[in-house]
C-alpha cells in the first residue's frame, strides 16, 4: 500500500475501531458499577427487613411475657409490621430478577398471614385466654415470621445470582468487542507493514542498446544506460504508546535487581502493593520436608494478623496451595458486600514452584489482567531473591512487617 492517503485512511479506521471499543468498555464498566451499587443496596435492605422480622417476632411474644404490658407492645407490633410491609414493597421495586420477585411476593403473602395470626392472638388476650394466645404466638406467629425471613433471604441470594449473570454477559460482550477491535487493528498493522516502501528503494535501471556503429571493418556495440529513476519516499514513524503499568513493572524489575537487604525488599513489596491496589501481600515459601507453605514476608497487615497466619498444607483446598501445586495464577473473586478478592501467583524457580505470592485486592480488581500480570512479575522477581534462601527444614518462621 504505497498511497499515503490510503495508508492514512486505513490507520484512521484502526484508531476509530480502538476508540469505539474503548468507549464501549468504559460505558460497560460504568453500567457494571451502577449494577454493583444497586446490588449492595438491595443486599442491605434485605438484611434490614430480616432484622425487622426478628424484632416483630420478639414484640409479639412480649404479649404473653410476664411483666410486659400489651398496651405498649400491641401498637409496637403494628408499627413494626407496617414498616416491614413498606420495606418489602420498596425491595420489590428494586429487584431485577424473576426469582427474586417471586420470593418477595411470597414474603408479602406470608406477612399478610402474620397479620391474621396477630389478630387471633389479640382476640384471645381480650377474652383473657392467655394460654391460647401464647399457643398461637409461639407456633403460628413464630413460624410465619421465620418463613417470611427465609423468603427475603432467598430473594437476596437470587438477586446476587442475577447480578453475577448480568456481569458475566457484560464481560463477554467486552471481550468480543476488544477481540474484534484488536483483530481489526492487527490486520491493518499487517497490511501497512507489508505495504511499506523502504526509503532507499530504487527502480531497476533501464538499459538501451544503440545501433551498430561501423568503424572500418569492426563493429562495436555501445551501451547507453538511462538515468535511474530513484523513488524516494518517507515513512512516518509511528511510536506505540507505552502503558504506565508496563513502565512501573519495568522499574520494579530494575529495583529488584538492585536490592541490597530485607528493608529494600519490604519497600519494593509496598510499591507493588500500591500499584496493584492491594490491601495486603503475603509471600509464602514452600517447605520441602513437610510439604507445606509458610508465610515468610507480609505487607499491609497488622502484627496481630501476621501472628495468626498459619502454615498451609500443600494439599489444602485454598488458592495459595492450588497455586503452589499447579504453578498457575489463581483468582479468588470478590462478592458485593463480602470479602475482598485476591490474586495468588506461583513463585517459580529452576526446580519448580517454591512458593506463592498472595495479594488481597480492593474494589474487584482481581479480575484485571494488569493486576494479574503485575502479581506474576513480582512473583518472578521474588523467585530469584528467595530461591537461594529456601531451606528444606526451617527451624522457625520469620514474618517481616511493612
Amino acid at each position: 500500500m504505497r498511497s499515503r492517503r490510503a495508508r492514512f485512511l486505513t490507520g484512521a479506521v484502526a484508531l476509530i475501531a480502538l476508540g469505539a471499543a474503548a468507549f464501549f468498555v468504559f460505558s460497560s464498566e460504568r453500567e457494571l458499577a451502577l449494577l454493583r451499587a444497586d446490588g449492595r443496596d438491595f443486599d442491605r435492605h434485605a438484611r434490614e427487613i430480616t432484622a425487622s422480622l426478628s424484632d416483630l417476632r420478639s414484640a409479639q411474644q412480649a404479649y404473653v411475657a410476664a411483666g410486659q404490658g400489651v398496651t405498649f407492645w400491641m401498637p409496637k407490633v403494628g408499627e413494626i409490621a407496617n414498616g416491614v410491609t413498606t420495606a418489602i414493597a420498596a425491595l420489590r421495586s428494586a429487584a431485577t430478577g424473576a426469582a427474586a420477585l417471586s420470593s418477595i411476593d411470597a414474603a408479602t403473602a406470608t406477612l399478610a398471614d402474620f397479620g391474621q395470626v396477630d389478630k387471633r392472638a389479640r382476640d384471645y388476650l381480650r377474652l383473657g385466654q392467655l394460654l391460647m394466645a401464647g399457643d398461637v404466638i409461639f407456633t403460628k406467629g413464630d413460624q410465619i415470621a421465620a418463613a417470611a425471613a427465609r423468603h427475603i433471604e432467598s430473594a437476596r441470594l437470587a438477586e446476587h445470582q442475577n447480578l453475577d449473570a448480568a456481569e458475566g454477559v457484560v464481560r463477554r460482550q467486552e471481550a468480543m468487542v476488544l477481540a474484534g477491535a484488536g483483530g481489526l487493528t492487527a490486520v491493518i498493522v499487517l497490511i501497512l507493514g507489508l505495504g511499506r516502501v523502504p526509503a532507499d528503494a530504487v527502480d531497476a535501471p533501464l538499459s538501451t542498446t544503440s545501433p551498430l556503429s561501423i568503424a572500418g571493418d569492426r563493429a562495436t556495440v555501445k551501451g547507453q544506460s538511462a538515468a535511474p529513476a530513484v523513488a524516494s519516499g518517507t515513512m512516518s514513524s509511528t511510536t506505540r504508546a507505552v502503558s504506565p503499568i508496563l513502565k512501573t513493572a519495568a522499574q520494579l524489575c530494575t529495583d529488584f535487581a538492585c536490592m541490597r537487604d530485607l528493608n529494600d525488599l519490604q519497600l519494593l513489596l509496598a510499591r507493588a502493593s500500591d500499584v496493584m491496589d492491594a490491601a495486603g501481600l503475603v509471600v509464602w515459601l514452600g517447605n520441602v520436608d513437610k510439604g507445606e507453605l509458610q508465610p515468610v514476608l507480609t505487607q499491609g497487615y497488622s502484627d496481630e494478623t501476621r501472628a495468626r497466619l498459619p502454615n498451609v498444607a500443600r494439599s489444602a483446598n485454598n488458592a495459595a496451595a492450588a497455586a503452589y501445586r499447579s504453578g498457575e495464577v489463581q483468582i479468588v473473586r470478590s462478592r458485593p458486600g463480602g470479602a475482598k478478592g485476591a490474586v495468588v501467583a506461583p513463585i517459580l524457580g529452576v526446580h519448580g514452584c517454591i512458593g506463592a505470592l498472595s495479594a488481597e485486592i480492593r474494589g474487584g480488581g482481581e479480575a484485571s489482567d494488569s493486576v494479574q500480570a503485575l502479581a506474576s512479575i513480582v512473583a518472578a522477581q521474588l523467585a530469584s531473591v528467595l530461591g537461594a534462601t529456601q531451606v528444606e527444614a526451617p527451624a522457625s518462621r520469620a514474618v517481616a512487617s511493612s
